[in-house]
């Protein structure tokens, strides 16, 4: 009885000598779990490596294993075969923390059917594991004793840690004890390496298929055209990948296939190799799809072409799945497939009608349901397309107003102690001592004369004309506006962001003020514009949030008290004697002296 099969727990690795972390992050825990960590990192110390943590999806360099591996067998002075076998048995019990377990626990009856199993196990890996390239397997013969396995992999220095999983399978899912025996390990030309394993057992379920094999030799044959009835969209084929025989549903909508190759009409999706004659006979535990092709491929195209063509493939091409059967008395191999269709819309576009579909099984029951659960859906996707939308405007609306509230949030506080408060700081904790600011402080000259002949409404939009400019002033010279108290003024440089060019931004600043104010209309009549009292003061002031319902941010000390009483005349700018010392440092400045202001 021959076998054959992939084993995919034995090496998850990708191609371009590439490796999934998986098996990485395998080795870790089994170091951590049977040593210590600190035996992990005295490992990788040894291995001089800066990767640490391995993370399951990722791919690696394919040599890290055998460095970590032997670096370990330093540390631990123990053989690369025991670390290796020892790892592959940790590794099947490792796979549970991922759920693979409940996989590998009901992937077949008994040992023999499990090993049968693995191939389409393989493909569904395939799915998490994109670029996986792992070894092959199959069973060279059975006998009550035991199985003989061939392991081929282009990986050297593996085959015990393969040893290892297979004997863990063994005991911990069929309570069998086994002992692998390591017949020959050769290298062929290729590169790739050549593993011959004797599996020793007692394989109880060789002799119960041998005695029903004995048993059935006694049933009635089935004739060819029940046979072809029953499965209507089989393929036959034969060694030359030449088209024998089809299925009466597949002659409805694919009606001149006999006497062409099956690989010229057929792309084969899954699995991922070759479609020859070779292949196909080694690999016929896998579930099988085709795709019919529209164009058909050139002779001698590779195979990766024929799979990058089957990825691109059009969803007009007949979707076949099922499974190969060789058949010994025909010498050849019958493709036993289904069509995978959609909905009634995708069978009607492939040339099916529903009683070209089998009755023994499920198809025909599939394709109504199927079509019945698509109408449900679109009108379900529609719905949740409506709420959809509503949900992006309504989150549209939000954006807008959680800028409009930025925008007045950081008019009252700054923006680096608004975000601070946002992180839960409390407001104690935004207080600051800053050694130096320069603040200015403005007012109009006669705004109590200027009230007193015009209406309160243009009073309000007098205001809001001037501090409209002087806030874009702001944003230009990089000051912090603190507050506006009737037509004052009141603004830092210094803090909440520190400077030391704070002096020379607020002298700037002023200037601007002053041309600014020109350009506004008196509306009392009084003047032909506005005029402005500006005083500069620089010294050190404590800075933070007052306040809960309204917070603000506030300046104290005696420097706000000084540069509010700097102001004293019109259309000039008053600084202290700390300013101008500041100031004469530029160079750039025309200080003349004023009078004296008498302070408190």
């Amino acid at each position: 009885v021959e076998i054959r099969f992939l084993l995919p727990v034995s090496h998850i690795c990708c191609s371009s000598r590439k490796m999934y972390g998986l098996l990485l992050e395998g080795i870790h825990a089994f170091i951590t779990s049977k040593f210590s960590e600190d035996v992990w990192d005295a490992i990788l110390a040894r291995a001089k490596t800066d990767t640490r943590n391995f993370r399951t999806r990722e791919v690696y360099s394919d040599g890290l294993i055998p460095l970590i591996v032997d670096a370990a067998c330093e540390e631990l002075r123990m053989s690369n075969d025991d670390i290796m076998f020892e790892n592959g048995v940790f590794f099947i019990t490792f796979l549970s923390n991922f759920g693979y377990d409940s996989i590998l626990r009901v992937l077949g009856r008994d040992l023999r059917d499990f090993l049968n199993g693995l191939d389409n196990l393989h493909e569904y890996l395939r799915f998490t594991y994109v670029k996986m390239r792992p070894p092959s397997f199959f069973c060279v013969n059975e006998s009550k004793t035991g199985i003989t396995l061939q392991y081929r992999s282009k990986r050297r220095g593996f085959h015990h840690y393969v040893r290892g999983q297979i004997t863990e399978i063994a005991r911990l899912f069929y309570q069998t004890n086994m002992r692998i025996e390591i017949v020959s390990k050769t290298a062929e030309a290729c590169g790739v390496v050549n593993c011959i394993f004797r599996l020793h057992f007692n394989n109880i379920r060789f002799a119960i298929v041998s005695d029903r094999l004995f048993e059935s030799s006694s049933l009635c044959t089935v004739p060819s055209e029940v046979f072809f009835e029953v499965f209507p969209f089989n393929i036959v084929f034969n060694r030359g990948m030449r088209i024998l025989n089809i299925g009466r549903g597949l002659f409805n909508t694919l009606p001149n296939l006999v006497n062409t190759l099956i690989n010229e009409n057929f792309l084969l999706i899954r699995p991922m190799i070759e479609f020859s004659w070779d292949a196909v006979i080694i690999h016929t535990n896998n579930v099988f799809e085709l795709i019919s092709m529209e164009n058909k491929l050139q002779d001698g195209q590779a195979s990766k072409e024929r799979h990058k063509k089957a990825s691109n493939a059009s969803d007009n091409g007949l979707r076949l799945k099922g499974q190969m059967k060789y058949m010994p008395a025909w010498d050849a191999i019958v493709f036993l497939g289904t069509p995978v269709l959609r909905d009634v819309e995708s069978m009607y576009s492939v040339g099916l009608y529903i009683n070209d579909l089998s009755m023994h099984d499920s198809s025909r029951d599939l394709i109504l349901a199927g079509e019945q659960q698509s109408a449900e859906l679109k009108l379900a996707l529609e719905q949740e397309q409506e709420k959809s939308a509503k949900l992006t405007e309504s989150m549209k609306r939000l954006d807008e107003e959680k800028k409009k509230t930025d925008e007045l949030l950081y008019q009252m506080i700054p923006k680096t102690v608004a975000d601070r408060l946002r992180r839960g700081d409390s407001a104690v904790s935004t207080c600051e001592t800053f050694d130096e600011v320069t603040i200015l402080f403005s007012d109009i000259c006669g705004f109590t004369n200027i009230c007193g002949a015009i209406t309160p409404l243009d009073v309000v939009n007098m205001l809001n004309n001037m501090y409209s400019v002087f806030d874009k002033l702001t944003e230009q010279n990089c000051v912090y506006k603190v507050e506006t108290v009737g037509d004052a003024y009141m603004i830092v440089s210094g803090a909440p962001v520190k400077t030391e060019h704070h002096a020379a931004l607020m002298s700037e600043m002023a200037q601007d003020m002053i041309k600014a104010i020109a350009n506004c209309k008196d509306p009392s009549g009084i003047n032909p514009h506005l005029m402005m009292r500006i005083g500069l003061h620089t010294g050190m002031v404590v800075a933070g949030v007052v306040g809960v319902k309204m917070p603000r941010y506030c300046l104290f000390g005696d420097t706000v008290n000084t540069a509010n009483k700097m102001e004293s005349s019109g259309q000039r700018i008053h600084i202290s004697a700390t300013t101008k010392t500041k100031l004469d440092s530029y160079e750039a400045y025309v200080i003349s002296d004023g009078s004296e202001v008498v302070l408190p």
